[in-house]
C-alpha cells in the first residue's frame, strides 16, 4: 500500500459552514475560506428536511459547476443554473436554489481537492479497456473519473498511482442507485463483487454480482461488470475514488462492541471527517465532522443516504489518532457488528520529529 506523508490536511479536504440568504446575482453567497480550489463540494442543509429543499448536492468540476447529484436519490444527475455558479481558487458561489442557499438555514459544505486535469485513451496507453478523463491528485489519493459505458466488463484507469480502497461511483443519466466498493469490505468477505449502496440503508449485496468484477483494483485500474449501474452502453458515469495516504485517509472497518464505552478506531491522525456505515444489517450512513460541533462528544449527525436535518442521534469522539464510538445506537456500535468507514485528516498523529505516526 502506497503512503505519504501530509503535514497540512486542510489543504486538501475541509469543510466549512455557511448560512444561506436565498440571494442571486451579486448578493449570492460567496464562500472563500478554503486553504484550496475544491474540486469536489458536497452540500447538505442542516436545518430542514425533504427531498426539494434539503437533498444533498455534489457538484464537481469534471462534470461541470450546473450539475448536481444528490445522495439520497438514485435520480440522474440534474442541470441547474441556480445551484452552484461558480468554482474560485478558495471556494465557490451559490445563487438561489433552496438545497444550497436556503434563506435563513445552516448548510455544511464538504470540500476535497482533485487538481491536475487528466485523460487516458486506453488503446493508446494500453493502461484499462475504458477510456477515461476527470481530475487527479496523487499526493491526496483522490480523483474524480468519467467514463461512458460499454455493456462489457471493463477496466478504467483512475490516475493515482495506488490502488484505490473506495470507488464511489454513479450513472449520470439514469436513475441507477449509487454504488460502492469498498475494498477492505470486499476482501473480508472474499469476494469482490460485493457493493454498497449510498442512497440507501442497505446492508452489503450478495455475492456474484455484476457491477465490479471479482477481482481486486490496481495500482493503475478499477473494474467495472456489465451492471447498468455502473457500464451500460449508452450509459454515463462519474466515479470518486479514494487511496489512502498515511496521516491524511484510513479506508477499513471496526466491529461494534454495544457498549456505551465504546470501540476505539485507530486512524492515524485526528480525523476532520468520518462516514460509517453498517454493513451486515440495514441502516443509516453516518456522516460526522469536525466544525458543525467542534468537540467531544460529537454528536451532530447527518446522513447520506437521507434528505433529514442533523440529529443528535449518534455519538463519536474524535481523537488524535482516531475515533471512539460513544453510544449503543446500533447505527454506529451494535455488538458484532461490522461498519465500513472512510476518514479524512485534521491533524497528522505525529512523533517529536514531525515524521506521521504508525500504529505499533
Amino acid at each position: 500500500m502506497a503512503y505519504s506523508s501530509i503535514i497540512n490536511p486542510s489543504a486538501l479536504m475541509n469543510t466549512v459552514l455557511y448560512t444561506g440568504n436565498g440571494a442571486v446575482g451579486g448578493d449570492s453567497t460567496t464562500i472563500s475560506s478554503l486553504d484550496f480550489a475544491p474540486n469536489l463540494v458536497w452540500i447538505k442543509n442542516r436545518t430542514t428536511s425533504g427531498d426539494a429543499t434539503s437533498s444533498h448536492a455534489l457538484t464537481d468540476t469534471v462534470r461541470g459547476v450546473t450539475k448536481t447529484l444528490s445522495s439520497n436519490l438514485n435520480t440522474a444527475e440534474a442541470t441547474y443554473s441556480n445551484a452552484l455558479t461558480n468554482f474560485s481558487s478558495n471556494g465557490f458561489t451559490v445563487s438561489d436554489k433552496a438545497i444550497v442557499n436556503g434563506n435563513g438555514d445552516s448548510l455544511v459544505a464538504w470540500n476535497w481537492k482533485a487538481g491536475t486535469s487528466f485523460t487516458n485513451d486506453a488503446s493508446a496507453t494500453g493502461i484499462g479497456s475504458i477510456d477515461s478523463t476527470g481530475s487527479v491528485n496523487t499526493d491526496a489519493g483522490f480523483s474524480i473519473i468519467s467514463w461512458s459505458g460499454t455493456g462489457s466488463n471493463g477496466t478504467i484507469a483512475h490516475g493515482l498511482g495506488s490502488t484505490p480502497q473506495v470507488v464511489l461511483l454513479k450513472e449520470l443519466n439514469g436513475t441507477n442507485n449509487w454504488l460502492m466498493s469498498h475494498q477492505p469490505l470486499s476482501a473480508s468477505l472474499g469476494d469482490y463483487t460485493r457493493f454498497m449502496t449510498l442512497n440507501s440503508e442497505s446492508a452489503v449485496s450478495g455475492a456474484g454480482n455484476v457491477v465490479f468484477q471479482n477481482s481486486a483494483f490496481t495500482s493503475s485500474v478499477f473494474n467495472v461488470g456489465t451492471s447498468a449501474g455502473s457500464n451500460r452502453n449508452g450509459g454515463t458515469y462519474i466515479g470518486y475514488c479514494f487511496a489512502e495516504k498515511q496521516g491524511y485517509s484510513k479506508v477499513d472497518l471496526y466491529t461494534g462492541n454495544g457498549n456505551a464505552d465504546g470501540t476505539f478506531t485507530y486512524t492515524g491522525f485526528k480525523p476532520a471527517f468520518v462516514m460509517i456505515k453498517r454493513s451486515d444489517a440495514s441502516d443509516s450512513w453516518c456522516v460526522f465532522d469536525n466544525k458543525r460541533l467542534g468537540y467531544n462528544v460529537n454528536n451532530y449527525t447527518l446522513f447520506a443516504n437521507q434528505s433529514a436535518a442533523e440529529n443528535t442521534e449518534a455519538s463519536i469522539d474524535f481523537l488524535s489518532n482516531g475515533f471512539k464510538l460513544r453510544g449503543t445506537q446500533t447505527r454506529l456500535n451494535a455488538s458484532n457488528g461490522t461498519y465500513i468507514y472512510m476518514a479524512f485528516a485534521e491533524n497528522p498523529f505525529v512523533a517529536s520529529n514531525y515524521n506521521v505516526a504508525t500504529a505499533r
